[in-house]
C-alpha cells in the first residue's frame, strides 16, 4: 500500500527561500498572510490529508462511486462524506477566497501546497471541492451582484459544490459545435436543454446542492463559438433572493467507468426544462469559461505534482529497503545478502528523474500561483500586465508539463518496484493509472502545446515569453561572476539565447505555412518547460546556497540540479531538432494512405 508524507520541507523552501512568499504576501498587502499562519496552515493541512484523506485513496479506487439508474443518485467510497465534512469544518473550502463572501483572504500562492497535498493524499477526493474554486472564480468576475451574493456564499463555506459543464457528446474541445439550448423566459430566468459529458463532481452526496456552469445557446446565437453564452444552473432551483426551492430539471443520465480515479463521480448530466440565469452578457460566455479553464488548468497541474511526489516517496522508500544483487563498485552492505536496489545506477536515474522533475515542478507552479496574486493585487499597473501576461504564457506550461511529467514519475516508480510495482497491494499502479486523466482533461496536452504556440506566442506576440526571457537573463546578469552558478548561469543564458531564436523561426515559417505553427507546437512546449525548469533549478541553488539549510539540503540541491542539467535538460535538443525538421514529415503523408 503506498503512503504519503506532505514534503513541508521542501515546500517551505519553495515558497520562502525561492520565492520570498513572505514579503511577496506582505508587499501586496494581505496583512494576514504572515508567516506564522501561512505555516499553521502548511502543518494542519499536512495533518488532514496525511491521516484523513491518504487512507482513503486505495478505499476510493477499489469500491468507486455508486449511481442509482432509478433516481440519478450517485453515492461516493467510504468516508468520502465524512472526509468533505471535516475538510468544511476546517474551513479549508474558503482559505483563499475573498472575506466579502466568507473566505479567509489568504493569497493564492499560500493555498497552492494544500492544493497539491490534497492531489497526492487522494486525487479521486480532491476533484470534488476542485471546481468550486473554478466556479468561484467565474461569478467573481463574471457574475452580477446579486449572482455573487446568492450562489458564492455557499460556495466558499463549503455548503454547496461546483462544476463546470462544457464538454457534450458530439463535441470536444470544438466548443463551437455545442447544442444545448437556452431560451429566454418572462422573469428573467432561462429554460436550459441538452446534455453534458465528462462532468467532474456532476453529482454526489456531499451536498445538497450542486452549482453547474453551463455553456448554452440562445436562440439568436450567431454559428461557432461566438455564439455560446453561460448560465448558472442549480441542482436545486435558487431564487435571486437565496431562496432554495424544489429539484430543477438538473439529472444524471450515468457515471463514467474510467481507467483510474474511481472514486471521483465523471457524469453524464441532462438538463431537461431547467432553470437558469445568464451570466455575463449574451453570447460572451467563452470569456467567463477561459476564468474557469485557466484557473483549472493550473489546479490540474498541480495535480501531476502531487502525483510525482507520493510516487517518487514510496520508490526512494522501496528503492532503499529492497535487497537486490551488488553494487558493481563493490558491496556496500557486506553483512547483509545483498545491497538495496538504490546502490544501482539505474535505478537511481529513475529516482534523480522523479526528483528533479518533482522539486522543480513545484517552483514552476507555485510561482504560477503568485503571479495569481500579483496580476489581481500589485499597487502598479505594469506591474500586474508583466504578471497577468507571463501567466498566460506559463499556464499551458504548468499544465501539460505537470502532468506528463505526472505520467513520467508514475511510471518510473512502478518500474523501481519491479514486478511489485505491477500488483494491486502496493499501490503504485494506481498512482500510475489516476495520472493518465491528468493530461486529458481540461484540455489534452495537444491542446495546451496549440495555446501556447498559436495564442500565447503567435497572436499575443509573445509577450509573456520576453518577460520570462526578461527574468532569466537578469537572474544570469546578477550572478554571471559567481563561481559556485557558473556551471548552472553559463548553459541556461544559452538555452534562453536558442529559446528566442527558436520562437522566431516557427514564426517566420509559419508566414508561410500555417500548419508549422501546429507542427512545432508540441515539441516547443516540452522545449519551453525545460528550459523554465532549468531556470528554477538555478535558482534552487542559488537560493539554497544563501539560506539558512542545512549543509546536507544544500549539497542535494545541487547534485539534483548538476542531474537535471547533464541529464534532462538536453532533452531541448531532440525537440529543437523535431521543430526544424518542419511540417513536412508530418503532413506528407495522405489520410487514405495511413493503412497503406
Amino acid at each position: 500500500m503506498s503512503t504519503y508524507k506532505a514534503p513541508l520541507a521542501d515546500i517551505r523552501f519553495a515558497l520562502y527561500d525561492v520565492l520570498g512568499a513572505e514579503a511577496l504576501f506582505a508587499k501586496l498587502g494581505f496583512a494576514d498572510a504572515s508567516r506564522d499562519i501561512v505555516d499553521a496552515v502548511l502543518e494542519e493541512g499536512a495533518r488532514f490529508n496525511e491521516t484523513v484523506l491518504a487512507p482513503l485513496n486505495r478505499v476510493g479506487d477499489e469500491i468507486g462511486c455508486k449511481y442509482d439508474k432509478d433516481t440519478g443518485a450517485v453515492t461516493t467510497p467510504p468516508g468520502f462524506k465524512q472526509a468533505y465534512r471535516q475538510y468544511v469544518e476546517g474551513g479549508w473550502a474558503g482559505l483563499v477566497s475573498p472575506t466579502e463572501f466568507g473566505g479567509q483572504g489568504l493569497p493564492h500562492a499560500a493555498g497552492i501546497p494544500l492544493k497539491e497535498m490534497i492531489d497526492a493524499a487522494n486525487l479521486a477526493w480532491g476533484n470534488f471541492p476542485l471546481l468550486s474554486h473554478g466556479a468561484t472564480e467565474a461569478l467573481l468576475h463574471h457574475g452580477e451582484d446579486w449572482q455573487r451574493e446568492v450562489f458564492l456564499k455557499p460556495l466558499v463555506d463549503g455548503r454547496w459544490t461546483g462544476t463546470m459543464c462544457l464538454t457534450e457528446p458530439h463535441c470536444g474541445t470544438d466548443l463551437g459545435l455545442l447544442k444545448t439550448k437556452a431560451v429566454p423566459n418572462a422573469d428573467g430566468t432561462y429554460s436550459i436543454d441538452g446534455t453534458k459529458i465528462f462532468i467532474t463532481a456532476g453529482e454526489h452526496d456531499f451536498t445538497d446542492n450542486i452549482v453547474h456552469l453551463v455553456l448554452a445557446r440562445l436562440p439568436d446565437a450567431p454559428a461557432g463559438s461566438k455564439g455560446i453564452s453561460l448560465f448558472i444552473v442549480p441542482k436545486l432551483k435558487v431564487g435571486k433572493d437565496g431562496t432554495v426551492g424544489e429539484r430543477n430539471g438538473v439529472r444524471c443520465g450515468a457515471i463514467e467507468h474510467k481507467m483510474g480515479i474511481h472514486g471521483s463521480a465523471t457524469c453524464v448530466i441532462n438538463f431537461d426544462d431547467a432553470q437558469g440565469y445568464l451570466i455575463g452578457q449574451p453570447h460572451k460566455g467563452l470569456m467567463a469559461m477561459f476564468t474557469m479553464m485557466n484557473t483549472a488548468r493550473l489546479a490540474v497541474g498541480l495535480q501531476g505534482l502531487g502525483l510525482s511526489d507520493r510516487a517518487y516517496q514510496n520508490a526512494l522508500r522501496y528503492a532503499r529497503e529492497r535487497l537486490q544483487g551488488r553494487a558493481l563498485s563493490g558491496a556496500k552492505q557486506p553483512d547483509k545478502a545483498a545491497d538495496p536496489i538504490i546502490v544501482h545506477p539505474d535505478v537511481r536515474r529513475m529516482l534523480l528523474t522523479c526528483k528533479a522533475l518533482t522539486e522543480g515542478g513545484r517552483l514552476l507552479g507555485y510561482h504560477a500561483a503568485t503571479l495569481v496574486d500579483i496580476a489581481h493585487h500589485a499597487d502598479s499597473e505594469q506591474e500586474r500586465k508583466e504578471a497577468d501576461d507571463l501567466l498566460g504564457f506559463v499556464t499551458p506550461i504548468v499544465k501539460a508539463c505537470l502532468t506528463e511529467w505526472g505520467v513520467e514519475c508514475t511510471y518510473h516508480a512502478l518500474q523501481c518496484f519491479g514486478g511489485h510495482g505491477y500488483i494491486h497491494e502496493h499501490g503504485m499502479e494506481q498512482l500510475a493509472r489516476d495520472a493518465r486523466i491528468t493530461t486529458l482533461y481540461e484540455g489534452t496536452t495537444g491542446i495546451q502545446a496549440l495555446d501556447l504556440m498559436g495564442r500565447k506566442v503567435m497572436q499575443l506576440q509573445g509577450a509573456g515569453l520576453r518577460v520570462f526571457l526578461g527574468q532569466i537573463e537578469a537572474f544570469c546578469k546578477q550572478h554571471e561572476s559567481d563561481e559556485a552558478l557558473k556551471e548552472f548561469v553559463a548553459p541556461l543564458r544559452e538555452k534562453a539565447g536558442e529559446w528566442q531564436k527558436l520562437t522566431m523561426s516557427i514564426g517566420q515559417r509559419a508566414v508561410a505555412n500555417a500548419d508549422e505553427v501546429g507542427a512545432a507546437a508540441y515539441d516547443y512546449l516540452f522545449y519551453s518547460g525545460y528550459v523554465a525548469l532549468a531556470y528554477w533549478w538555478a535558482r534552487s541553488v542559488a537560493a539554497a546556497e544563501s539560506s539558512a539549510q542545512s549543509e546536507a539540503f544544500k549539497a542535494a540541491k545541487r547534485e539534483t540540479a548538476r542531474f537535471y542539467f547533464a541529464r534532462i535538460l538536453p532533452r531541448t535538443l531532440a525537440h529543437a531538432t523535431a521543430i526544424a525538421s518542419g511540417a513536412a514529415p508530418l503532413m506528407g503523408l495522405d489520410a487514405e494512405r495511413f493503412d497503406a
